[in-house]
């Protein structure tokens, strides 16, 4: 092995200005460390095909051991040891001279380049003609294939002759061994310790390194896939797990080591159907053996010039296939790796080099002969993979060709096609049980893919062509004169027709023979889908209209040409063709054609309504007028809808009104209901309520802190998700509100706008102003009023249940009713209101705060009547709830100038109604409680009282909100009554 590395005349090579000494400085344990002068330049391959490997092997770290893999199975086969020859150029081995033999003809062969490649020849690629720079031919060269490979594989020379040194102990230890059955990754590691490395860190690196190969060959990718409860596989990940923490020790004699080597050896060894295997498996299991054989395949390619084979990529290759067993491959693993690599070289590089292209497209004609010669069902997957992942990028670019291909680069087309053709006959062909099944059918794949490429891709110019046309539109839209879209669009699918049969056509009918006539057809029909909608869109009287018909008729003879003469030599003379280009007929009843038009406008409009609602920014601060700019919006819409329908030239406007009106109310009622969506509603934000227990008599109620949890049963999952979003807060909330009052105001100018409009036009008469049907708006009125309604509720319940659940829900009267008042509350209550003022409509303003006022009392309510076990409430409490509630009240009285107070009484009857049950003895509560559940259950309630259900309807004379009065009370007498009566708990 040593002559791998001796000086010897080298042939021009692209690579050639690398410096073997200077060019590479790597680290020995970790091929990823910087270089002093050689960065690679960025490449972006596609994602490896064959499957996930662990993420803890790094693409350096797979080099390395590729690397390894390499030199090991081109290593001398003869008995005679290595012998290791040292960068300096004087060997360590008294047998430096063992090494010039035959045996390692291989490795020793020098570089030349006199002869062109025969591997480039079979794959149709150029061969590179060298020309060194003066300074590159200064600088030293790469004197053997060894050191070529070295080199190509970014190793430097001191990993380099650390492996050589290892591989000659190793070979001196088992001379005669053969190397599939050498475990490369454990001998090595038993071959060095610490003081072999420059420094500790060094050594950890390439300890680990070699451990988590072992991990991924034996653990995670085996050969054969490990039994469950396997105790040496095990055992194998528990010493990896010790030794990623703190180094094992590797010596050849040390204990840690032999049981590593004795559960390393058992797995790689394991039986396959009870016969013993021929060689150690532990690089061979997939994906791990094609990521790594990818590697080296890799390293045929110049590192200066990405795009180009090195000149010695023949006799590079011969040395990479020897790793063919360690790696578990065969030729036909090679053929698809191989293939993979110049398709992902060509990707990765900037898709410039045609060569690598034409390589890959060649190289799959073997893949498919391959395919066709085995059904082993292990390549089949891997088959698939790669050629999914070839096929997926290829029809990215064949499904939209034009977009793909112009005059500079449409020489790569046959090529793309062709492994698009290829790829996809092998999935269906060879892979898909359903093809064999339905094989009588004799379905053509090629043509059939073609086909679908063809239609894809023209469908796709042709909408960019409508894009390109309407803005051509827009443009021209204040001169005179100006042509149509569809007349311009016109124009400019005949051009493309022309260019689809001059350009495209021929390169695809070495596919399918109708190709052009298959592209006018897929042309004509999608201009007649943009024809129909054009009449259904407007009158046939209109100058437009006219126009528009002369260039499509134009259009479709030009299109039947191209299609009859492409067909001259089909069985049917083309029919089927034809039969696909129903003829455009541009006149129609013009009565349908108004309808056509206002369902269009309808459409039209309730997509812009999805569109902008999903965009709309309901932030105050973003809209001055304090409503959302999609309403004035949308209402400028109408109002334009309005206008050009009455613009028609058409006798019938009194009759079509109504259609019209109503489809206009309709997407107005649908923009109120997206507009109040999402927001949420008054139960929505409702906790529910926990379930009822008895006070610890005489409790000072310390409670900790975990037990405010229970306070709060799980809320309504639906509260997490409404207020995730920004856009329903506070604020938005009120401006969302606002445009919702401002459409149903404005409604009544519409409607007034129509009636004008009506009187102005020719066709109208005077029976047609006799009444307003067809002329108002139904539907969209009643449901502004239900949305306002709705997310003033939704709002008024969020500030109290949700915004200020850690004042009132989370700390009122928890624990110390006098030391947990309700002045927090009240002060981000009244913060909330000051917002609810600034941003609302003053005309619906009295009512946001009306609903915040009783969700504000509900609050109350529940806190002191479902408040959960965190709260208790002696009789002497009384005074304080009443004076807090007083408080709340005054608040939103205001001394007079907050809400009226007959307003005010109305909502806060049932809190005043029940406050006196607190400040009652328990003995007159319970004697209350008594009664009425006997007259609320009967003689059923003779024997034992039945717990209440719980209405929600809070009341003195409701027996749940009794009982739950006396859940809260913190005396004795409560208590032993219910454990008594109900066995409640005293905690959750």
């Amino acid at each position: 092995m040593a002559s791998l590395f001796r000086d010897r005349t080298l042939g021009h090579s692209k690579r050639d200005s690398f410096s073997s000494s200077s060019s590479i400085t790597i680290s020995a344990a970790s091929p990823s460390s910087a270089t002093s002068r050689f960065i690679p330049p960025a490449l972006t391959p596609l994602p490896f095909p064959f499957g996930d490997l662990t993420p803890t092997l790094p693409d350096d770290d797979l080099r390395a051991t590729a690397y390894e893999i390499f030199v090991s199975a081109n290593r001398s086969s003869s008995s005679k040891p290595l012998t290791y020859i040292a960068s300096n150029g004087h060997g360590n081995s008294p047998s430096t001279s063992s090494s010039n033999g035959a045996s390692n003809s291989n490795l020793q062969r020098s570089l030349t380049s006199a002869a062109a490649s025969k591997m480039k020849k079979a794959l149709g690629m150029r061969s590179t003609s060298s020309k060194q720079s003066p300074d590159s031919a200064k600088m030293k060269k790469p004197v053997t294939l060894g050191e070529l490979m070295r080199i190509q594989m970014r190793i430097s020379e001191a990993a380099d002759s650390r492996i050589r040194r290892g591989l000659l102990r190793i070979s001196a230890g088992q001379v005669g061994r053969r190397n599939e059955s050498m475990i490369l990754p454990l001998e090595l590691l038993q071959q060095f310790k610490a003081s072999d490395f420059p420094d500790q860190d060094e050594y950890e690196a390439w300890q680990k390194r070699n451990l988590r190969m072992l991990e991924a060959g034996l653990l995670l990718h085996p050969h054969l896939p490990l039994e469950r409860g396997n105790t040496a596989a095990q055992r194998l990940r528990q010493i990896i797990q010790a030794a990623l923490g703190r180094p094992i020790e590797t010596g050849r004699n040390n204990e840690s080591m032999q049981v590593l080597r004795t559960t390393v050896i058992g797995l790689a060894n394991r039986m396959s159907d009870g016969a013993p295997l021929e060689s150690s498996h532990w690089a061979d299991g997939f994906p791990l053996n094609l990521r790594l054989y990818e590697m080296l395949l890799e390293a045929c390619f110049d590192l200066n010039e990405e795009t180009s084979f090195i000149e010695e990529v023949d006799e590079l290759m011969e040395l990479i296939k020897k790793t063919w067993g360690v790696l578990g491959l065969n030729q036909m693993l090679h053929n698809l790796c191989f293939t993979w690599v110049l398709f992902n070289r060509y990707v990765a590089t900037g898709q410039v080099e045609n060569d690598l292209l034409c390589a890959a497209d060649s190289q799959l004609a073997d893949v498919s002969q391959d395919a066709k010669m085995t059904k082993d069902p292990v390549y089949a997957k891997i088959l698939s993979s790669a050629l999914t992942a070839m096929l997926g990028w290829a029809e990215k670019r064949l499904l939209a060709y034009h977009e793909t291909f112009d005059s500079g680069n449409i020489n790569t087309m046959q090529a793309i096609v062709s492994i698009g053709v290829v790829a996809t006959k092998i999935l269906v062909e060879d892979i898909s049980n359903e093809y064999r099944r339905r094989r009588k059918n004799e379905v053509d794949v090629a043509l059939s893919r073609i086909d679908t490429y063809i239609r894809s891709s023209l469908r796709t110019a042709f909408a960019q062509m409508m894009e390109k046309a309407d803005s051509s539109r827009r443009a021209s839209r204040n001169q005179l004169n100006f042509l149509p879209v569809l007349a311009i669009l016109a124009k400019d699918v005949g051009e493309l027709a022309v260019k689809e049969k001059d350009t495209f056509s021929p390169i695809l009918k070495i596919w399918h023979p109708f190709a052009a006539g298959v592209a006018v057809a897929t042309l004509h029909v999608c201009y007649g889908n943009e024809l129909k909608q054009f009449i259904s869109g407007i009158t046939e009287l209109t100058p437009d209209a006219v126009q528009i018909l002369r260039a499509a008729d134009k259009l479709e003879k030009d299109l039947v040409q191209i299609a009859v003469e492409d067909s001259v030599d089909s069985d049917d003379g083309g029919k089927a063709i034809i039969r696909e280009m129903p003829p455009y007929e541009a006149e129609g009843a013009i009565a349908n054609l108004v309808k056509a038009w206002i369902k269009t406008r309808i459409d039209r409009l309730k997509e812009w309504v999805d569109r902008n609602l999903q965009q709309e920014d309901w932030n105050p601060r973003a809209n001055q007028e304090g409503f959302a700019p999609s309403a004035v919006e949308v209402l400028r819409i109408v109002d334009e809808t309005l206008e050009a329908f009455f613009e028609l030239p058409i006798p019938m406007h009194p009759a079509i009104l109504p259609d019209l009106v109503a489809g206009l109310d309709k997407c107005l009622q649908y923009y109120a209901t997206k507009a109040k969506s999402g927001c949420g509603s008054k139960n929505v934000y409702i906790p529910t309520m926990p379930a009822l227990t008895r006070c610890s008599t005489g409790s000072s109620f310390n409670w900790k802190k975990k037990e405010k949890s229970t306070t709060l049963q799980k809320r309504n999952p639906q509260v997490a998700t409404v207020n995730g979003d920004s856009s329903t807060g506070v604020p938005q909330l009120c401006v969302r509100i606002n445009t919702l009052h401002k459409i149903r105001s404005e409604l009544e100018v519409v409607e007034k706008r129509i009636i004008t409009l009506l009187r102005n036009s020719e066709s109208a008469h005077v029976e047609d102003f006799s009444n307003g049907l067809g002329k108002k708006f139904e539907l969209t009125p009643p449901t502004c009023i239900e949305a306002v309604q709705q997310l003033s509720e939704g709002l008024a319940y969020k500030v109290v249940f949700h915004d200020l659940s850690h004042v009132l829900w989370d700390s009122l009267y928890v624990g110390d009713v006098s030391s947990s008042r309700i002045e927090p509350f009240l002060h981000e209550l009244e913060r909330n209101l000051t917002i609810v003022a600034d941003n609302v409509n003053a005309r619906v303003r009295t009512r946001i705060i009306a609903d915040v006022m009783r969700a504000s009392f509900d609050g109350f309510l529940l806190v002191l009547l479902a408040g959960g076990p965190s709260r208790a409430f002696f009789k002497q409490d009384s005074p304080v709830i009443e004076d807090d509630f007083k408080a709340l009240r005054d608040l939103f009285s205001a001394d007079g100038d907050g809400l009226p107070d007959d307003i005010i009484d109305k909502f806060s009857a049932t809190v005043r109604d029940v406050l006196p049950l607190f400040r009652t003895d328990t003995e007159s509560l319970i004697e209350r409680f008594r009664r009425l559940t006997l007259e609320a259950y009967g003689s059923s309630a003779k024997a034992r009282l039945p717990l209440p259900a719980t209405s929600g309807k809070w009341g003195p004379t409701e027996p749940n909100t009794l009982l739950r009065v006396l859940c809260y009370r913190n005396d004795e007498t409560a208590t032993r009554f219910l454990k008594k009566t109900y066995n409640l708990p005293k905690k959750l």
